[in-house]
């Protein structure tokens, strides 16, 4: 059944899409944490930060219905619905961030944000990390260093060595944030020298796709310091990070102590319904419209409002940004308490967490990782891996997640490193 699916993938929507798992798992049903493959199999779903609140969570999906059978428009007509959000929204964040516009992925979120900070400097300049991803659009791919653009990167935009907890930049977690800031202040006058400018640096405030490494708070304040001085724009991709997944804050910025311009929302926003968000100040909004007249059919509609509004309910009501502070550092807990030769670091924070594999002391392991993955697939553990050398396993599960939930990943974890099936 496996081999027809993927024969039909591969023939119908391309040989190139990627699916986790050397033996791909066929999922059709969703509930909580858990998930269900076709044969019946249950499986802990560790991973998975789109069903926010929890797989199929039936306030949302109540929502959900409820207003696709009343109305769904876009927002040319006038409607309640995307402004009782955005005032609820808002409301989350500090520092002027008090003026929304709704799209439908976080690529176009960022896509969105990039522009905003050309209309808001005149100036085209783009600063990212070196290990970062933030979109698909052909603005945003620019900023992936795993797929370079066919003819080679924009002129105008730098990639800056991205923070590291095992290897740190300037080789001391003690000088990392001086020397990342150096990097960022190199890259910014290498872009006025080429006639560019600069207009704005994008980074995901956790640094999730680089592996999460552990920063403490004020770490990003020289570099903020060397954006402003230059006149640039501080972009904050909230779309891991984000909604409470941190534990201490509702927002990753606020947890490392940074007060971006603009911040992009997207994937946990409505629990998988395809809506995502830029939250800006007005001056940058109003210059990005005058410059670029932006509308979005699907963005913001009736339908996603009330799935989005929906999440921040449970979040609420089930105090779950609360449960991810506790079951995450109980789990953190744990996980460090393992004992084996290849962990080289257990970090994370709230329910965004994992452990990097190492060789000889210190040397990357991916392939010891992904065969950890696999094995915990095996044993009903859905994770998967991440960073520069995809050597740390990427742990981040549906806010519901349990201690008890916790207790079996550790478990398994304990007994698939003990066991014979890695290697």
């Amino acid at each position: 059944m496996t081999e027809s699916l993927l024969d039909r993938r591969a023939r119908l929507l391309g040989p190139n899409m990627s699916t986790f798992y050397a033996d791909p798992v066929h999922i059709v049903r969703g509930q909580g944490v858990w998930l269900w493959d076709a044969q019946g199999r249950k499986y802990l779903d560790c991973y998975n930060n789109v069903p926010h609140v929890g797989h199929c969570h039936p306030h949302v999906v109540e929502a959900i219905a409820r207003q696709a059978g009343t109305l769904n428009t876009h927002t040319r007509y006038l409607h309640d619905g995307i402004l009782d959000y955005a005032e609820r929204l808002t409301a989350t964040f500090q520092g002027g961030l008090d003026t929304v516009i709704m799209v439908c992925t976080g690529s176009e979120a960022n896509d969105i944000a990039l522009r905003m900070g050309q209309a808001a400097t005149g100036k085209t300049g783009v600063i990212a990390t070196d290990n970062t991803y933030h979109g698909n659009t052909a603005l945003v791919s620019q900023l992936s260093a795993k797929k370079p653009p066919i003819g080679g990167y924009a002129p105008n935009v730098r990639l800056v060595p991205s923070p590291d907890s095992l290897r740190p930049l300037g080789g001391s977690m003690g000088a990392q944030a001086q020397v990342f800031a150096g990097h960022v202040e190199r890259a910014v006058a290498e872009l006025v020298e080429a006639g560019h400018g600069f207009a704005s640096l994008i980074l995901c405030p956790f640094f999730a796709n680089e592996g999460f490494p552990d920063l403490a708070p004020g770490f990003l304040d020289p570099t903020v310091a060397v954006v402003r001085k230059a006149g640039g724009l501080v972009i904050a991709d909230e779309v891991q990070p984000g909604f409470g997944r941190l534990g201490s804050h509702m927002w990753g910025h606020q947890r490392i102590g940074m007060a971006p311009d603009i911040v992009t929302i997207g994937k946990p926003m409505a629990n998988g319904h395809p809506v995502a968000a830029v939250v800006a100040r007005a001056d940058i909004n109003q210059a990005f419209r005058e410059a670029f007249g932006y509308f979005n059919t699907f963005g913001g509609n009736p339908v996603s409002c009330a799935a989005a509004m929906a999440v921040l309910d449970v979040l609420e009501e089930e105090k779950l940004v609360s449960n991810a502070a506790e079951t995450g550092e109980y789990a953190l807990e744990r996980l460090k308490a393992l004992k084996h030769p290849k962990i080289g670091q257990v970090r994370g924070a709230g329910l965004f967490f994992g452990v990097e594999f190492v060789r000889d002391g210190s040397e990357p392991d991916p392939e010891f990782t992904a065969s950890v993955v696999e094995a915990m697939k095996a044993h009903g553990i859905l994770l998967n891996r991440l960073g520069r050398h995809y050597n740390c396993l990427k742990i981040r599960p549906p806010m519901p997640f349990s201690r008890e939930n916790a207790d079996r990943l550790v478990d398994t974890l304990a007994s698939v490193l003990n066991g014979s099936d890695v290697a």
